[in-house]
């Protein structure tokens, strides 16, 4: 029978104890039944009064379940405060079912627990959602890394593709820039060259032409020492003597400034070495001084800014098998990025020199700017080429990113950001080689290429 001491209301207790659902029991503190609703009773097939003593997991039949819940149940009885838990079990046709239990203490008017109000609801069904929605969580899980899998995949091919894009625009721009400096060099061959052998086989005879006729005036002022006072007159307005004395000087000085011009003619050709499609053997050092020729006008003494020290420290190399207007491609590259920082420190007001504006000259205070270019043959058959200067140095964010195409930390129209890209295919990729910088702020910049003697094989083809 139920007691009004419960400290639920009676009529609250009374419509749960009347639903389907619900199987409710009342206990005692050692949790045998005191009373079960009817929803309980048919559940085990006992009467009222069967039940009544029997303990209330017993007499569902889940005792042997509640192995891990039985020492959490009895301290809560001894302590006389609630629990709650989920129950799992086998039905007897093998489907697994799941209760929630919820144990209520009744406290007496003195407060002091002396029964139980326990409940089961069958949560089976939300139990079931629960681990069909966990399912379906696993699965989207497995989808979702497929799915990534595949995004990235993809994104990898992309990037590729990007990649082999690049390489192909930078060999298609090499390709045009070549074969562009190609016709320069074609024109500068033939617009210069032949006005410049004109005048150079020229000046032989116009110097033997002018020694004759400077002799036979010398003869004529021998013989006639004192000419009439109107020839007199014309020697001095014409000041001969300066003549004979300056004359020779300056055919000379035509001499050497056609000399000139033939050797800067000479050095775009070896530099460019357009007519050299295919492999051939050559001499780095006669590369390298081509390329200091061109880029002369850049290392010379500008207005407030020092000379640009070329040291050059040549070891013994034998002929080397490349492609040597690519290889002189790169020297261009390196050497012209080696002034620009060079410019840029002094610019920076970071200067070498200090000059005086009143006097136009000025005193040293870190050293003069300067390249050093080294080479020396490796006991494994490799030429190495050392190209370095004491300008500001990079820093190895930037160091690590040279090579990557397009990137440049050069005023936009200044740089492409090609420069060293190419350079690195041209002898990573097209000679088997190796391009390495080292660089530390502040104390300038090295870039060491190294390049087989002999190219194998599979690379002439």
């Amino acid at each position: 029978m139920l007691s009004d001491s419960m400290s639920l209301p009676l009529t609250i207790f009374t419509a749960l104890a009347e639903r389907k659902d619900l199987l409710m029991a009342l206990t005692d503190r050692l949790g045998r039944i005191e009373w079960v609703n009817q929803a309980f009773a048919e559940r085990t097939g006992l009467s009222d009064d069967s039940l009544t003593g029997q303990k209330f997991f017993t007499a569902l039949g889940f005792k042997s379940q509640l192995n891990v819940q039985q020492t959490y149940i009895r301290e809560q009885l001894l302590k006389g405060e609630s629990f709650k838990f989920e129950l799992s079990y086998q039905t007897h046709d093998d489907r697994e079912c799941w209760l929630l239990i919820d144990g209520q203490p009744i406290r007496d008017a003195e407060g002091i627990t002396n029964k139980y109000a326990v409940m089961s609801t069958d949560i089976t069904l939300r139990k079931l959602t629960e681990k069909d929605l966990e399912k379906t969580n696993q699965e989207l899980e497995i989808r979702v890394q497929q799915r990534t899998v595949a995004l990235t995949q993809e994104k990898e091919k992309l990037e590729q593709t990007l990649q082999q894009l690049q390489k192909a625009q930078l060999q298609l721009i090499q390709s045009e820039k070549m074969s562009s400096l190609g016709q320069l060099v074609a024109g500068v061959a033939h617009e210069i060259n032949n006005p410049v052998n004109f005048i150079y086989g020229n000046l032989t005879p116009a110097t033997e032409y002018t020694e004759n006729l400077l002799h036979l005036l010398q003869c004529y002022q021998h013989h006639y020492p004192n000419p009439i006072p109107q020839l007199k007159a014309e020697i001095e307005a014409t000041e001969i003597d300066f003549i004979i004395e300056d004359l020779p000087k300056i055919l000379s000085s035509l001499k050497v400034g056609a000399d000139r011009i033939r050797e800067i003619v000479l050095s775009l050709r070896n530099f460019s070495r357009l007519d050299e499609a295919e492999l051939k053997k050559v001499d780095i050092h006669t590369g390298i001084d081509s390329t200091l020729m061109i880029l002369h006008s850049r290392l010379k003494v500008k207005s407030n800014c020092p000379e640009i020290r070329v040291i050059k420290e040549y070891g013994q190399l034998p002929l080397v098998e490349c492609y040597a207007g690519q290889v002189n491609q790169v020297f261009m590259n390196i050497i012209a990025n080696a002034i620009d920082a060079l410019e840029d420190l002094v610019m920076s007001e970071q200067c070498f020199i200090i000059y005086n504006k009143a006097t136009d000259k000025g005193h040293l205070t870190n050293g003069y700017p300067t390249i050093r270019i080294r080479t020396k043959l490796t006991e494994d058959e490799q030429v190495l080429i050392c190209i370095a200067d004491n300008g500001s140095g990079i820093s190895e964010e930037i160091r690590k990113r040279l090579f990557d195409p397009f990137f440049t930390t050069k005023a936009i129209g200044k740089g492409t950001g090609l420069g060293l890209s190419i350079s690195y295919q041209i002898v990573v990729e097209k000679h088997q080689g190796q391009i390495e910088c080292y660089s530390e702020l502040g104390k300038g910049t090295e870039f060491i290429i190294s390049i087989p003697v002999k190219q194998t094989k599979n690379n002439k083809e």
